[in-house]
């Protein structure tokens, strides 16, 4: 019921910024297998979430603090390599990244390509705090385990909302990155 709540009535937050265009393979409930294209990113590291600056230091970015004063849109999700510690990351606009994205004034900041590449990913609400985020992260590692699935690498988790969404509204993701050796074929 919750999740059909959140369907019918995405964030406005959501609805309104720009997130990464992608192809669903496959879908089985709030698993899906889909190809993502590359994707520019800004970057910093997270020591503590939510008490070490992380975000404002990302937000500050794209509210003019790089080399050319550019405001650029914010984008969702929120990217973490981590649930606590890890790298925190915005996705760079399609537009901005095709013409080059501007070089952050703070050094703590840098811009990277993620590859395009096939990720499997589940969608689940709720809290973004670190041990709902990382149940989600066992049962998406255990649906592909189950579906003979080689992922690489750690999990990515993907926050569409803002913090004072109410959770049952939220839409928070986790992805596995899939070896391509296994991907192939399909």
């Amino acid at each position: 019921m919750l999740s059909l709540l959140a369907t019918l009535f995405p964030s406005c937050a959501e609805a309104k910024y720009e997130s990464p265009a992608y192809i669903v393979v496959q879908k089985e409930g709030a698993f899906e297998i889909r190809d993502y294209p590359e994707l520019t990113l800004i970057s910093t590291p997270m020591q503590k979430r939510g008490a070490d600056g992380s975000f404002m230091r990302l937000f500050r970015f794209i509210q003019g603090r790089n080399d050319r004063s550019e405001k650029i849109s914010m984008t969702t999700p929120v990217l973490m390599s981590g649930t606590e510690s890890g790298m925190m990351s915005f996705v760079i606009p399609k537009e901005v990244a095709l013409r080059g994205a501007p070089a952050p004034s703070n050094p703590d900041l840098t811009i990277s390509t993620k590859p395009a590449g096939r990720y499997a990913a589940y969608q689940f609400s709720g809290s973004s705090k670190p041990a709902p985020s990382e149940a989600a992260a066992l049962k998406l590692k255990a649906w592909a385990a189950a579906k003979h699935l080689v992922v690489e690498g750690t999990p990515l988790f993907a926050y569409y909302n803002p913090p004072w969404t109410p959770g049952f509204l939220r839409h928070n993701e986790v992805l596995l990155r899939l070896s391509q050796k296994a991907s192939s074929g399909r």
